[in-house]
């Protein structure tokens, strides 16, 4: 079994990388291009021939278990397979099925590579762990549920189906689940002799023998349930993955993107079931998502679970371990639920804004910015708003203690909010608090300064209504808020930017105003694009401390 996996990289540029030590499921998330899909090809890779392949560049190294000789012998017995007539082997040596063709081995020699994986690497893969390795893809995973040969009963059962058929307990399960997630019971059909076929029926069976057997009764019964043939994508996807859990023989199952076809509530479902049902098994269960909702079922379902983030942008990568106790913060807390923070794993930036007026809209500007002037839009970032300037810091700690940059935007007004209000600002831009001391001396004198001169800091122009020298401490003050991600509006306000537009509304009516005055048809000759200043370079400055891998204010 897996007990350890190591990455060819850090969580920070410079940082050695942190083991991953294997619990039952570990989740790979992280933004498109980040090598979700491709550290799981490395995996199957692995796991078949056990060589270190030259052109990983994510997989570094993998440790297994050693096992004491006693379970060795149990697993070889139950590898070697009875000889046909006339059969001969090699004194010493047994058959087992490879991939379905008989192969004679070294039994000694089977011994010592299941024994002592770590000395025998590439015998141990080749000759054991690749037949129990499956990785599924999409179309693989629907082909699960595809009709199977019964087999010989009297054998010991080697397919997932034949599994389930006879094992009352496991089917059971199956059927649960499959129950819970579409309102149909999952049933074995025998009735194709031969065969084994997988249908939903809109009632359970009575008793055992009305589904395994082949009288009128049975037949009846399945010929009254669908096949999951006729069943939607989703619906086989679901399922697939559910019985090669529960039933199946992988020890290392990989999956990608087992969210495809799935409506968030059945991810989160799967993510649940997926994790609930390996948590006793031996099994090492290995997923690539894109999905939140299939992250918060694994997490809410309490098994030991592993949440890897992983990042690649200008040639820097980044693999960090995410705390499931950060995790299930970020789940349970009401604001940050109804937020989709979340969903910020799979992004590579975040940006946070007081309100969603405001996010609105600076998330239109950086859509037109990304598409007209890329060089100062910001690729792949979510928008999110908090309730008010006092909440944003409530979003962007825990994001950023988990490695994500995320930057905040408020109002210049944010100078009013003195002691712990100010405090918990800088602090959850991870600001040393030497600084936080000295800046909170400056504050203090700049809303002095404004309330001296007895104009609003939002309403009159923000810092431009400040006499020279004071301006330039508010830059300064704000400059320095600018490298921890910490952004202000230094005209005042949201309402401040594209003046030039003219008679725009206030509060309420602005956002409907100016959005109707920058257009919606990138065709039409009063559709705004991007210009010289105003809110266009206040975007493109935050992306500048979002897309550098050297920022401050993310703890590494």
């Amino acid at each position: 079994m897996i007990t350890r996996v190591e990455l060819k990289f850090g969580r920070a540029p410079g940082i050695p990388p942190t083991p991953i030590l294997t619990t039952p499921i570990t989740v790979f998330v992280g933004p498109n291009n980040s090598g979700k899909s491709k550290v799981l090809q490395e995996l199957s890779l692995f796991c078949s021939t056990g060589q270190q392949n030259q052109n990983n560049v994510i997989l570094n190294k993998v440790t297994f278990e050693s096992l004491p000789e006693l379970k060795v012998q149990v697993i070889v017995q139950r590898l070697a397979t009875k000889l046909n007539p006339n059969e001969f082997v090699q004194p010493g040596s047994i058959i087992m099925m490879r991939f379905g063709q008989r192969q004679p081995l070294n039994q000694s020699h089977l011994l010592n590579a299941i024994g002592h994986p770590n000395e025998n690497t590439v015998n141990f893969c080749q000759w054991y762990l690749a037949t129990k390795t499956l990785k599924l893809d999409g179309q693989h995973r629907i082909a699960l549920v595809n009709e199977q040969t019964a087999g010989d009963l009297q054998n010991p059962p080697v397919s997932s189906f034949q599994v389930l058929f006879g094992d009352d307990t496991k089917r059971e399960e199956v059927r649960r689940i499959i129950h819970d997630a579409f309102g149909l019971y999952f049933i074995i059909d025998p009735t194709k002799l031969g065969t084994l076929r997988v249908r939903l029926s809109t009632r359970p069976p009575q008793c055992s023998l009305e589904e395994r057997g082949i009288h009128d009764e049975a037949r009846k019964f399945h010929a009254d349930a669908m096949l999951i043939d006729s069943a939607s994508d989703g619906v086989k996807a679901f399922t697939g993955i559910i019985t090669a859990i529960i039933a199946g023989d992988p020890h290392i199952l990989l999956i990608d993107e087992p969210e495809a076809f799935l409506h968030p509530s059945l991810s989160f479902k799967l993510g649940k079931e997926i994790a609930t049902a390996s948590s006793d098994s031996e099994k090492r269960l290995f997923v690539s998502t894109h999905s939140p909702h299939f992250v918060m079922g694994c997490i809410q379902s309490g098994a030991p679970v592993n949440i890897v983030r992983l990042t690649y942008r200008n040639g820097v990568a980044t693999a960090r371990i995410l705390p499931n106790p950060d995790i299930l913060r970020l789940m349970r807390n009401p604001l940050l639920r109804s937020t989709r923070v979340l969903d910020a794993l799979f992004y590579e930036f975040v940006v946070v804004t007081e309100g969603d007026t405001d996010r609105a809209f600076y998330q239109e500007i950086n859509e037109r910015l990304v598409k007209f002037k890329p060089e100062w839009g910001i690729p792949n970032c979510l928008f999110l708003n908090a309730q008010n300037k006092q909440t944003v810091r409530t979003i962007i700690k825990p994001l950023r203690e988990l490695g994500i940059p995320a930057a905040a935007i408020v109002d210049i007004d944010v100078l009013k909010e003195g002691g712990t209000v100010w405090k918990e600002f800088l602090s959850c831009g991870f600001m040393p608090e030497l600084d936080q001391q000295s800046l909170a001396t400056g504050r203090a004198a700049i809303k002095q300064r404004f309330d001296e001169s007895g104009k609003d800091m939002k309403l009159n122009g923000g810092v431009d209504s400040l006499r020279n020298s004071d301006r330039e401490a508010a830059n300064n003050l704000f400059d320095r808020l600018d490298q921890y991600g910490l952004f202000v509006v230094r005209r005042g306000e949201l309402e401040s930017w594209l003046e030039k537009l003219g008679g725009i509304g206030k509060k309420s009516d602005w956002l409907i105003d100016v959005f109707e005055k920058i257009g919606e048809d990138p065709e039409s000759p009063t559709y705004l694009r991007p210009e010289l200043g105003d809110i266009w370079k206040f975007i493109g400055s935050v992306k500048v401390w979002l897309t550098n891998s050297n920022r401050s204010g993310i703890p590494s």
